[in-house]
């Protein structure tokens, strides 16, 4: 499976709309196939993230929140979506791959830092 992670500041990037930092991982269902890949885009544009989301083969996106417009599209699309994730990228990815993240999930590293 190809997973997205937006990214900022080392978490899931608190809106996907103004997300200028993506990771793309893929993992096999027990571990990952290739090292994660970053991608830093030129500027905020929800449009033509998605567009890299179809083009790259995604098939699940891992957000903060989400217009519903863009939300729809990829269910159209049949792209998982885990939104209004909080918390480091890389306790999410890790959520991922065990199949433990759901929408709306504040992990403890969200936690810790308060």
């Amino acid at each position: 499976m190809k997973i997205l992670l937006t990214v900022q500041d080392n978490s899931i990037a608190p809106r996907f709309d103004q997300a200028t930092e993506v990771i793309i991982v893929e993992h096999d269902g027990r571990l990952m196939t290739v090292e994660p890949r970053t991608i830093i885009l030129p500027h905020r544009s929800a449009e033509e993230l998605s567009d890299l989301i179809v083009k790259e083969g995604v098939q699940c996106v891992v957000c903060g929140g989400i217009e519903d417009s863009f939300h729809k599209f990829f269910l159209w699309k049949k792209i998982n979506v885990i939104d209004g994730v909080i918390g480091d990228h890389v306790e999410a990815m890790e959520k991922v791959f065990a199949g433990e993240l759901r929408p709306g999930a504040i992990l403890p590293s969200a936690r810790d830092d308060h």
